[in-house]
């Protein structure tokens, strides 16, 4: 039986100016995004995500970028795989992302969470946020992110002034958006931090990587991950069915150009990684780069890929817009063999 599922792409919104780049330049990076959603749209993919990350050449401020493509498109979903909640305002980023979600037509999906390793120790604090005592940044960045889910809910956030509203009592923020509440997702990096979402009634987005290491395939690692996910949405008891989305690096060689960039590469990224973060181990998953034949055998044995509704496939946006729009069209046929159409698998 074949599980139906969205595609998307995640892009990390590189530039640098050198040799070989075809993103020079922050407003190229912005406005090649822009046109790659458009193209993504016309080949049938179904998300536009990008990653936020603070003081460096990559995508910083989300919002104006995603309520450009959202007044581009149609029928993409607009998200974020991760806005890092240590930075963030919660009120001013819910009235941001409630005008994004209503300019688009509620295709707003945002993914938030703690953030990762970023190139400033302590960026946050140069916004003006710091942990509370005997807060660490994670906590903070949890707090934040209820915050900004009560105010996206319509939840009081601040006392009328009776002299302008002629009465007592409290104001929510606006704009709102109905919807916008069901469409929050925590990116997890580990098994129990899964759960977790789950209990927050959140969608769940799980890493490109794993903070802890169990020994076993990151994909094995990532499914025991997305299960947890699942009962534990289950014993909470909420009424609607939750998302689940995995990132993954998957680049068919159909090409010329595309064997020039990734040919070799395919021969020693075929497996996992494990590694050192944040002072423990790490699991990376593999990059699936290859013949697009090859392509279907392997992801149809992706125990993860197998469990998610929703693939964020990772870009490299600095080979441009065109690159980019054919390697996604490739994922898509790949995904079409593999049973991930619905227009494929019918009624079924």
């Amino acid at each position: 039986m074949h599980m139906t599922k969205k595609i998307g792409f995640l892009s990390f919104g590189h530039w640098q100016n050198v040799p070989g780049s075809r993103v020079r330049s922050a407003r190229e990076a912005l406005v090649q995004a822009i046109d790659l959603a458009v193209a993504a749209e016309e080949v049938g993919v179904d998300g536009a995500y990008f990653r936020v990350h603070h003081f460096a050449p990559q995508q910083a401020a989300p919002f104006p970028l995603l309520s450009a493509i959202a007044a581009r498109t149609s029928r993409i979903e607009i998200g974020t795989g991760v806005i890092d909640m240590r930075y963030e305002n919660p009120l001013y980023m819910a009235e941001e992302a409630a005008a994004a979600d209503l300019i688009s037509g509620g295709r707003l999906q945002l993914g938030v969470s703690r953030g990762s390793p970023e190139t400033a120790l302590a960026g946050y604090e140069s916004f003006g946020y710091a942990p509370a005592a005997g807060q660490t940044d994670a906590d903070m960045a949890r707090q934040h992110t209820a915050i900004f889910r009560q105010a996206i809910a319509g939840q009081p956030m601040a006392n009328a002034n009776p002299q302008m509203t002629g009465r007592e009592g409290s104001l929510p923020l606006f704009p709102l958006s109905d919807t916008l509440p069901d469409r929050i997702w925590w990116g997890a990096g580990t098994r129990a931090t899964a759960e977790w979402t789950a209990e927050q009634g959140m969608n769940l987005m799980s890493s490109t990587l794993l903070t802890e290491d169990t020994g076993v395939p990151f994909d094995e690692l990532q499914a025991e991950q997305i299960q947890r996910f699942r009962d534990a949405w289950a014993e909470s008891g909420w009424e609607r069915t939750p998302r689940v989305s995995v990132s993954r690096s998957i680049i068919p060689i159909t090409d010329d150009e595309s064997r020039h960039y990734f040919g070799v590469r395919a021969q020693v990224e075929g497996q996992d990684q494990v590694g050192h973060l944040d002072g423990g181990l790490a699991r990376f998953g593999r990059s699936y780069i290859g013949e697009p034949e090859q392509l279907v055998a392997e992801l149809a044995q992706d125990a993860a890929v197998a469990a998610a509704d929703t693939v964020l496939v990772t870009v490299p946006n600095q080979l441009g817009v065109e690159f980019n729009a054919r390697l996604l069209a490739g994922v898509k046929a790949v995904g079409r063999e593999l049973g991930w159409d619905r227009e494929a698998v019918g009624a079924a």
